[in-house]
């Protein structure tokens, strides 16, 4: 169970304050523990990159991070240049206020940016920040993304005051059935947290606690 539990998590350091030593402890770590992949900052893709070519843990890197409210054109070349540079896994914050305003033809367009770039070359996350949103926005968000081609929905960054809940992993595996993965990011400390989500419709987990989860105990970091 260890070993199937540790192919299901994003061994994650998105902290602003990050530096190389912590970029190569979690990559030594997600070797040992054999995680899906290490999710850390664009600048320090190519690095991780080079920790990691020999094994299959793979690169995960975000695009757009944290707010979601750059523009298409730049999440775009984001993507490229991280996929250039050795990611094969985006996790893209989608355009926050432009859901709120209701304007779905941009966000789906914003997705649609990104999802270009990444095919058949990574696989694309989307970030739909729940903590901001109402019931009614996770649903149209989660329906945006399935129908701009992304690979995953993903609940949080970890930087706006919420995170994974069962409630909402529920929802949005609800909305975009089996065909999408659903990611549970933030919040997510320890094994039976972990384990809660996955059965509420979770395929990943992104989680600076990786470790503590797959050992049954208790982490301390919100993402």
């Amino acid at each position: 169970m260890e070993q199937n539990l540790a192919k299901m998590i994003d061994h994650t350091q998105l902290k602003p304050d990050t530096d190389k030593d912590k970029i190569v402890q979690i990559c030594k770590e997600a070797k040992e523990y054999d995680f899906a992949s290490v999710c850390v900052n664009p600048h320090w893709v190519q690095e991780c990159y080079e920790w990691l070519k020999d094994t299959d843990v793979k690169v995960c890197t975000v695009i757009g991070f944290p707010l979601g409210a750059t523009t298409k054109e730049v999440k775009a070349f984001e993507t490229r240049q991280a996929i250039e540079n050795g990611a094969t896994e985006v996790d893209m914050v989608i355009n926050i206020g432009e859901l709120k305003s209701g304007n779905d033809d941009v966000v789906q367009a914003d997705i649609e940016a990104v999802v270009r770039e990444a095919q058949g070359k990574a696989i694309v996350k989307v970030i739909i920040e729940t903590s901001l949103l109402t019931e009614e926005e996770k649903v149209k968000a989660s329906q945006l993304s399935k129908q701009a081609g992304a690979d995953f929905v993903k609940t949080s960054t970890g930087f706006s005051g919420g995170g994974a809940t069962v409630e909402d992993i529920s929802l949005m595996r609800k909305t975009v059935g089996p065909e999408l993965g659903v990611k549970a990011s933030g919040g997510v400390r320890d094994y039976d947290g972990a384990k809660a989500m996955i059965e509420a419709g979770a395929t990943r987990i992104g989680a600076s606690s990786g470790i503590a989860i797959i050992k049954g105990e208790q982490g301390t970091s919100d993402y």
